[in-house]
């Protein structure tokens, strides 16, 4: 069949209709738009950034192109940008999923280990521990403190002596083992008296974290993103540097009774679309808080 041309020529692609828009909720605008053209004519409509014809909002991020057997060419234009009255436009509301269950932690680490915290009914070990036969013998680690004892007689009957450095080890509560009078090495739980802890190295502690994304059209968002990597806040947006990546209705004053920032930005991983970045992130929650020596807090980059 022959080619025969009527009206426009397509020297210049021709918008055609029945464009597509949609919001995903969070403020992210994706479109697309078919064109036509001769095929051996202007093909700009695909390049990216280029404005979307049925919204301002949108860029061209790709595009895809068919020919049929009269020349002429149909162009497919996908779009992509962030709604203007969502923060400005700069990036989109943070999508967040949390993740909340029990994982296996040394019981050491345990709030009520030492002393009584809220909520529970008695102590785990205490602060008080005492020499008791129960536990094994432990290392002297100070050569002063060896003991001399009688090892034997000589044949004349004189007592054969030697420096012994051994000690007997101390029990706390509920059978709680330790190397020395004011703690040192935690041993385990010797008696079997206690049978609720006797043998038992870990238990299972809360942990809660927070995932999600957010698109953002400026490279300084990402960089900020990736400088609070491993840094604590007391507020959903690390002090104003980020958007709000936990969620308001999860809670909004994340301090614990020490004083310690409790959330922690975990991780960050990001994806380039050209126009926009998509940064990946996770939160990890502790309800006695990240201590500051060890973890930076978000106030003090």
């Amino acid at each position: 069949m022959a080619r025969q041309d009527y009206g426009n020529n397509l020297a210049t692609p021709v918008l055609q209709p029945g464009g597509k828009l949609s919001n995903d909720g969070y403020g992210l605008l994706t479109a697309t738009c078919v064109w036509k053209a001769n095929s051996d004519n202007d093909l700009s409509v695909g390049n990216r950034g280029g404005t979307c014809p049925i919204n301002a909002d949108c860029s061209v991020h790709k595009f895809g192109v068919t020919y049929d057997n009269l020349g002429v060419a149909t162009i497919t234009v996908d779009y992509i940008g962030i709604d203007h009255t969502v923060n400005g436009g700069v990036f989109t509301n943070p999508q967040v999923s949390a993740a909340n269950g029990l994982t296996s932690e040394n019981i050491t680490t345990h709030p009520n280990f030492f002393t009584q915290a809220a909520g529970y009914s008695s102590i785990i070990a205490g602060t008080t521990y005492v020499q008791d036969p129960m536990g094994p013998m432990v290392e002297i680690k100070s050569p002063s403190d060896f003991v001399q004892v009688t090892t034997g007689f000589n044949s004349d009957g004189t007592p054969i002596t030697g420096l012994f450095n051994k000690k007997q080890s101390y029990i706390g509560l509920n059978g709680a083992c330790f190397e020395s009078s004011n703690g040192g090495r935690f041993i385990g739980f010797v008696s079997p008296t206690y049978k609720y802890f006797y043998g038992k190295t870990n238990y299972l502690a809360p942990q809660s974290s927070f995932s999600g994304h957010f698109y953002t059209s400026e490279q300084s968002k990402v960089q900020t993103a990736l400088s609070k990597l491993g840094t604590s806040s007391i507020n959903n947006t690390w002090f104003g540097a980020l958007p709000s990546i936990v969620p308001s209705y999860a809670g909004t004053n994340w301090q614990s009774t020490s004083g310690f920032n409790q959330i922690l930005l975990s991780q960050v991983n990001i994806e380039d679309y050209g126009l926009l970045y998509k940064v990946n992130y996770e939160v990890r929650y502790n309800v006695e808080g990240w201590h500051p020596s060890v973890y930076r807090s978000a106030a003090a980059i």
